[in-house]
């Protein structure tokens, strides 16, 4: 292409993933700069605002020893005159820079010894700027220092991307049919790429933006639909017909509590999945303590009944502690063998459990990653339970799904509740299901947003919960990139606390991660057994913890955490029938963000609300989770904004596959030969949850 040498495409490709000119295409700027308005350097008021200037560049020279360069002109028009600074690319500017041109100039001043400069402005000759073409907005495309340094800035992004619209433009052929562009009145491929990269007004930019948008969106729709058709039309599960001796027995005479509504209606989806003899594919959606636990003990004893085996992964050892010794002790009175295999299990147990699984007599396998080992074999395996699913990669699911015959039922537990919008996308190809109600008897948690100068105030309640016969967590933040730092605020606030809770009357746990796991375990058991009133630890607790009796949880410096883990971690306590509460301790300068999370919390326990404020905040790439699934890296569309598009394009290819499952009628051959065209390779990954 024009432009484009071999060190400028080795570039390309190995900084911004640029091979084609097609891929120039979908490289989409991340905002523009309005141009419409010119100013005078006599006009410059305030720093920090992006400015437009037109005038000369006079007297260029070079400043600075070898180690700090620097290139320094001066920049004239009629009212006055503002130096420009360049820091780097300094050779590359001075060859560029020509007195007695007129030059557009673009950036944000600061102010430096009472006067303006600007430093590294976007510059450009007037007679080629595009405000002299008659376009006031101006793409800003994302790049990186290698790529600056040989020219590719946004501006020689721009540059390559108008040459790319120019010679592919009569080739771009649409990917959408007709009667879909006309339904959501979508601009045509070709104007819609062309007006995203050369905008000829910010009207035509926004119905660009949206066709883009509805096309990502819909083409990842229609594949995750078609995942989801494959499962249920075409792959056959374990046929579990009846619900037998096993389940009906436990649930007549040893479940612990009344079922709420919400896991009477999951358990219903659950029956009739597994009855069909196609596959299960559910995601199970719930705060912490809503009981998903007692639905993965029930639908393991259906499995049970039908005479398969059951499994449950846990992302930690201590979660797959608490879940055996919980369910263990549930399913005690029943003929039932429950075993336990993590990566600390000793050999000769070790060698017992991998026996019994494989002849039969292990009914339930309860566990971490250990479960997925090659040696790991079992007789008949009809359930797999995962618990906190997004804390697992693709791969590791892929071999527990494979260690059946017949591709074993999948339920997907999660008490991080993931907004809509992330459901249709992230688990699009899952059924979901929502337990919204806490059992009875849970009181709502109160939470509190104090600052470090309240803390006597804290500590006197800590007291006085305490003299109830309360326990109390104090969680710390843990940060890898500053652990050092981290284990000090830990040690430190351990030090205040503990001169503060003296010895006899009180005793205090530690739990960081920095512990042997057998040190960890006994100050955790400590607290569970009530001998200790207060643990102080990191986020080591954020799962795995079951305290009914803890009934408070101060969270240190939470502006450093986010919403969906002080969610977690709020859901430490309220778990008994007493009243819990969560203090939220923060310093006393917050950024607006910081603001918005702490006065969330105190508003609302509703983790559903929760996540999608946290969307808003953060946006999909950093939710818990959702990173290693590859399926947010979307190129235009955004999944906190754009929810109305998303929904549109979800219920176009549901109604699209419900009429043609095989897109075979002639109106869907667009999108036949665009999901051929994308080449997505068939893999066994995409039937796995």
């Amino acid at each position: 292409m024009k432009g484009v040498g071999p060190k400028k495409a080795a570039l390309l490709a190995s900084e911004l993933g640029i091979r084609t000119p097609h891929d120039l295409l979908f490289y989409f700027p991340f905002r523009y700069s309005d141009r419409s308005t010119i100013i005078s350097v006599s006009q410059i008021e305030s720093e920090n605002v992006a400015i437009q200037l037109i005038g000369t560049i006079e007297h260029i020279r070079e400043a600075g020893d070898k180690f700090r360069k620097r290139l320094t002109a001066i920049f004239r028009d009629e009212s006055g005159t503002i130096e420009l600074v360049w820091f780097k690319g300094i050779k590359q500017i001075q060859e560029y820079l020509k007195p007695n041109t007129v030059y557009i100039l673009y950036g944000k001043p600061s102010l430096y010894k009472g006067r303006y400069t600007l430093q590294h402005p976007e510059i450009e000759p007037a007679e080629t700027a595009r405000i002299a073409m008659g376009s006031t907005l101006k793409p800003v495309y994302n790049t990186t220092e290698k790529c600056a340094a040989a020219g590719l800035n946004s501006n020689g992004i721009a540059k390559l991307t108008k040459t790319a619209i120019e010679e592919l433009f009569p080739t771009i052929s649409d990917n959408l049919p007709v009667a879909l562009r006309k339904k959501f009145k979508l601009m045509d491929r070709g104007d819609a790429l062309r007006q995203v990269h050369l905008p000829t007004d910010a009207e035509q930019l926004e119905l660009a933006r949206r066709r883009l948008k509805f096309e990502e969106l819909f083409y990842l729709q229609v594949e995750i639909v078609k995942n989801k058709m494959h499962h249920t039309r075409l792959e056959h599960g374990a046929l579990f017909q009846k619900v037998g001796d096993l389940f009906h027995t436990f649930y007549n005479t040893h479940l612990p509590f009344e079922l709420t509504g919400a896991q009477k209606r999951v358990m219903k989806e659950i029956r009739s999945d597994v009855a069909r003899g196609q596959h299960m594919n559910r995601l199970i959606q719930g705060d912490v303590g809503s009981g998903k636990t007692m639905i993965a003990v029930l639908s393991a004893l259906i499995a049970i009944d039908n005479g398969y085996q059951a499994c449950l992964m846990a992302p930690t050892e201590i979660l797959a502690q608490q879940h055996f010794h919980g369910i263990a002790e549930l399913l005690n009175d029943l003929p039932i063998q429950v075993g336990m295999l993590t990566g600390s299990t000793p050999k000769g147990e070790r060698k017992i459990i991998l026996e019994m699984l494989l002849n039969g007599q292990l009914h339930l396998l309860i566990g971490t990653h250990a479960l997925i080992e090659p040696w790991v074999q079992f007789q008949k395996l009809g359930l797999c339970i995962i618990d906190e699913q997004h804390r697992f990669g693709v791969m590791q699911r892929a071999a527990l799904w494979k260690k059946a015959e017949l591709p074993p039922h999948v339920l997907v537990m999660t008490a991080t509740p993931i907004p809509r919008t992330l459901a249709m996308t992230i688990y699009g190809d899952l059924d979901v299901s929502v337990i919204d109600e806490l059992p009875p008897g849970r009181k709502p948690i109160t939470t509190w947003w104090k600052s470090d100068s309240r803390r006597e105030e804290v500590f006197a309640f800590l007291e006085k919960e305490i003299a109830l016969g309360r326990q109390v967590y104090i969680v710390y933040p843990l940060i890898e990139e500053s652990e050092a730092m981290d284990y000090k605020d830990l040690q430190d606030g351990y030090e205040s606390i503990a001169r503060r809770f003296p010895l006899p009357r009180y005793a205090i746990s530690i739990v960081h991660g920095k512990m042997k796991s057998e040190a960890r375990d006994i100050e955790m058991d400590r607290f569970i057994r009530g001998e200790t009133q207060i643990m102080v630890a990191t986020t080591v607790i954020e799962v795995g913890v079951n305290v009914p009796n803890a009934s408070v949880m101060v969270i240190e410096s939470a502006e450093r955490f986010g919403l969906s883990q002080l969610h977690q971690l709020r859901g430490r306590v309220g778990r008994g029938a007493e009243q819990s509460y969560c203090i939220l301790m923060t310093g006393h300068k917050l950024s607006a963000e910081g603001k918005i999370r702490m006065e969330t919390m105190v508003r609302t326990t509703d983790g559903f609300e929760i996540s999608e404020t946290d969307l808003q905040l953060r946006g999909p790439g950093d939710l818990s989770g959702t990173q290693q699934s590859g399926i947010v890296n979307l190129k235009i569309a955004d999944l906190a904004k754009d929810q109305r598009i998303l929904s549109a394009a979800r219920e176009t290819a549901l109604e699209i596959f419900d009429r043609d499952p095989y897109l075979e009628y002639p109106e869907n051959a667009l999108i036949r030969n665009e999901l051929e065209l994308r080449g997505k390779q068939k893999s066994d990954l995409s039937k796995i949850s």
